[in-house]
């Protein structure tokens, strides 16, 4: 696409923009049109459209033809039976989603951790982040990867690691998880800005790539008046 050396800078600057407002709107409030955000950011229509193209694929406002843009309603929390990352559903609430890293290491796996990523060999990738909505911690994730995927460390690990697991080869396709609920801990504390013994939901989860592989083992500990799950099911006939 061209735009020159700067067109990254300005879409990015328009898309977050039009992020900021969206957080602060209601469903079905009309957003600026193109030439309007043209104008205001001194940029081409192209690169204006690009912006809003952006977030509609987000699923933050939607196009009516003929009409303009607007705010989309909100997409509600994550399925418990959908693999959802939790940087996209962070977006499409309208907030930026960023991870501080605790932990990122090589290291060899305890019994369980190869037992689970059928290893026979070898070491895992640690990576221990803190997942953040905008300035509010939302989990703490602690996660494991086979060691086969070196180049996992050199990735952004501030933003969405699944993503940088598919420009790596590595695609999460499906997996099961299981969850609980547990108190906080000091550490979680400390991490999540909540109470000591407050409660957490507890998901642990084993990922597979698209060869049908463990990629992923990890688990992540939600602050609980922050995140929930739905879970859809199907009621069997009495017998």
């Amino acid at each position: 696409m061209s735009g020159g050396p700067d067109f990254a800078p300005r879409y990015f600057r328009i898309e977050q923009a039009l992020r900021a407002r969206i957080a602060q709107s209601r469903p079905h409030d009309p957003l600026p049109s193109e030439p309007e955000l043209a104008r205001e950011h001194g940029v081409s229509r192209m690169t204006a459209r690009a912006a809003v193209t952006q977030l509609v694929n987000d699923g933050l406002a939607y196009r009516a033809p003929g009409r303009g843009t607007f705010v989309a309603v909100p997409t509600g929390p994550r399925r418990a039976d959908n693999l959802v990352r939790l940087s996209e559903e962070i977006r499409k609430q309208g907030k930026h989603p960023w991870s501080r890293v605790v932990l990122a290491e090589l290291r060899p796996p305890t019994t369980v951790e190869a037992t689970r990523l059928r290893l026979r060999t070898g070491d895992v990738i640690a990576i221990h982040r803190v997942r953040h909505a905008d300035e509010e911690p939302i989990a703490f994730e602690r996660a494991i990867y086979p060691g086969t995927v070196p180049a996992l460390l050199d990735a952004d690990l501030t933003g969405s690691v699944h993503e940088a697991l598919v420009a790596l080869g590595h695609t999460p396709v499906r997996g099961t998880a299981t969850l609980t609920a547990q108190s906080a801990t000091e550490e979680d504390a400390g991490l999540l800005q909540v109470t000591p013994g407050s409660a957490l939901l507890v998901e642990e989860r084993l990922i597979l790539d698209q060869d049908g592989r463990p990629l992923e083992l990890s688990e992540s500990r939600y602050a609980g008046d922050r995140y929930r799950l739905d879970v859809a099911f199907g009621v069997e006939p009495l017998g």
